[in-house]
């Protein structure tokens, strides 16, 4: 698949569930109104319509949420796409999660062919965790990162930078990451939704000055290394672990876009900023034995991917620059 602008679109990110365990301030408001369980894809469908992909030439596939591992019966799915790793049509398969149920399902998630899970962890101070995320639990977290560094699992720690609340952590957590031997990226927050009340302009966090303080006290040799995703590395001399930066606001990184990304509900959306999308449900069920369609629905929607989203938060952009919720995307 190629975009309009010779991109080529070999990574697809699927949002299993709206829902999540916790409720983070930069993400969600706290009391969250769900999607109603007859509005989402069922299992089999999700399978259906990733397999369409792959078919179409995805590569990477990476399940998010909300929370993926809290949808029901989230390890049929997984078995089940499990079985392009096998047949080499799927180089990758991986997921992003809070880390509450790491604990539970690293072991199936090792078997399934996972090998590489994206846990996001904000702060290493339990009390600002909990703040933070509102109903997480920390040691929880730290329970299911370390279950799924004894089953085998590479873990990446994602943290997003929020202005008073967590950037004076970075060093601490750099020296966690570096321990562990954990890469560590850090994420620029972006306005999306309604929070409940938060101010973004009061959240956000340049990471270009972030990046400059850093770099006074760390050695940040630059890198050409690549997950398929936004983000860009340097390697950390002191620690020997990377150090990557997804800035959608400061420096967007539209010019090289792989990706779509395929909510809980089977709408596709060619760019996370984006509201130009399409409905894959609808075709989907209105051609149970037939995947042509599917994939004609899908061409056109590619031939629409944008060529970049229009993501800005000042004094006059303090609410979201779209309606839906990270969790409804897909994070």
């Amino acid at each position: 698949m190629v975009d309009p602008f010779g991109r080529g679109i070999n990574y697809l990110r699927v949002s299993v569930t709206d829902r999540c365990d916790f409720r983070c301030v930069y993400c969600m408001a706290e009391q969250m109104t769900f999607l109603p369980k007859k509005e989402l894809l069922t299992l089999e469908e999700l399978d259906r319509l990733c397999t369409v992909f792959i078919g179409l030439g995805v590569k990477k596939l990476r399940l998010t949420g909300g929370e993926p591992l809290v949808r029901r019966n989230i390890m049929a799915l997984i078995n089940g796409l499990g079985r392009h790793l096998r047949s080499g049509a799927l180089d990758e398969l991986t997921l992003t999660t809070n880390g509450s149920q790491l604990e539970k399902f690293s072991g199936e998630l090792v078997s399934a062919g996972v090998r590489r899970v994206n846990v996001s962890v904000d702060t290493l101070d339990p009390d600002k965790f909990a703040a933070i995320t509102r109903w997480g639990r920390f040691d929880q977290v730290m329970a299911g990162i370390e279950a799924a560094r004894e089953a085998g699992l590479q873990v990446k720690i994602n943290a997003v930078a929020l202005k008073d609340q967590t950037e004076h952590e970075i060093d601490d957590m750099i020296r966690w990451c570096g321990r562990r031997g954990f890469d560590l990226t850090l994420i620029e927050t972006m306005p999306m939704g309604d929070i409940g009340g938060e101010e973004r302009l009061d959240q956000y966090l340049p990471l270009s000055d972030l990046r400059r303080r850093i770099e006074e006290r760390w050695t940040l040799d630059e890198t050409s290394y690549r997950t398929g995703g936004p983000a860009r590395y340097a390697t950390i001399r002191e620690t020997g672990t990377r150090l990557g930066f997804i800035t959608p606001m400061t420096h967007n990184f539209c010019e090289s876009c792989n990706r779509v990304r395929l909510t809980c509900t089977g709408m596709l959306y060619m760019c996370l900023g984006q509201d130009d999308s399409a409905d894959l449900r609808d075709v989907l069920r209105a051609n149970p034995d037939d995947d042509a369609p599917v994939v004609t629905a899908v061409e056109e929607a590619i031939g629409r991917k944008p060529k970049g989203h229009d993501f800005l938060i000042d004094r006059d952009h303090t609410g979201p620059a779209v309606k839906r919720h990270m969790s409804v995307t897909g994070g």
